[in-house]
């Protein structure tokens, strides 16, 4: 049985990107529903899976991330692995996905969970804002926060991999992927047009919609969001990406990883020297 995926919001669970993505499994509700039920959950997914990687934002609410912890304390599992990425709650689904993507091939748990930092290294994620008084993510200086006050004024902003944020006018540019994408809208309490303007600037193999994340305004500060996430989605590109980087065996608990540090136990191998990302060739779709 491969390893399950868990997201904590049927919001997370992007539809699949091909035929071989796995489902993600759903946790919902985790601060309200009872302790007893949640742990029985999550107890039948390793039972059933073997190992459990949760992919969760760190915009969700704190009681979330409470639960989860002790959820996993209280069954004193090695088995599964809590991944709270740099990235906005669009990029967070996207990374899911693609780990369900991964999670149909040959890739061992320990691997699988590993790939999730290797891969963030190729997800640019940013928005649209009506306004950003209120985004604490990005650097925001004073001259942003003045203009965010004159009606009609709207920014773009990239979070991750580097942080860059515009106002968008005639001349409005940001730095996008060097290597071909698909990109991901997800539309909030704003309209614009920027967004086409911005796919065709970062030469976007096409452009696909999805419900706007519960955890976007949170995130982002503002419900007048239109959230974006430029992404790699040919599963071949993904594995070759993964198996390219050494393997090693945590010296804590055992498991094939890469990277520096074990996504299940936490622990860091001695003198380890993470290797740069791998640059990708600029393609064309198939």
């Amino acid at each position: 049985m491969p390893t399950a995926i868990a997201v904590t919001s049927a919001d997370m669970a992007l539809p699949p990107q091909d035929e071989r993505t796995m489902p993600a499994v759903v946790l919902r509700d985790l601060d309200k529903r009872p302790l007893e039920h949640a742990l029985a959950e999550l107890q039948a997914l390793v039972e059933q899976h073997g190992h459990v990687i949760v992919v969760s934002s760190q915009a969700v609410p704190a009681g979330v991330t409470q639960r989860l912890h002790t959820l996993r304390s209280l069954l004193e599992s090695d088995r599964i692995a809590l991944f709270r990425p740099e990235l906005p709650p669009l990029g967070i689904a996207v990374l899911a996905r693609q780990l369900r993507q991964l999670a149909s091939c040959d890739l061992s748990p320990g691997v699988l969970a590993s790939a999730g930092r290797l891969l963030t290294h190729y997800i640019h994620s940013g928005a649209v804002l009506g306004s950003v008084a209120r985004l604490d993510r990005v650097p925001v200086g004073l001259k942003a926060h003045a203009k965010s006050w004159v009606p009609g004024s709207q920014f773009a902003v990239v979070a991750h991999p580097e942080p860059q944020l515009v106002r968008i006018g005639p001349d409005a540019t940001l730095t996008g992927p060097e290597f071909g994408t698909w990109m991901l809208v997800a539309k909030g309490q704003l309209q614009s047009e920027w967004i086409g303007t911005l796919s065709k600037a970062w030469s976007a193999h096409g452009l696909r919609e999805a419900p706007l994340p519960a955890e976007s305004p949170n995130w982002w500060g503002t419900g007048r969001v239109i959230e974006f996430c430029s992404y790699l989605a040919d599963l071949s590109v993904l594995y070759q990406l993964v198996t390219s980087v050494r393997q090693s065996t945590c010296h804590w608990c055992g498991i094939d990883v890469i990277g520096d540090r074990c996504v299940f136990c936490s622990a860091t191998p001695p003198g380890y020297e993470p290797p740069a990302p791998r640059a990708l060739e600029q393609r064309t779709p198939a």
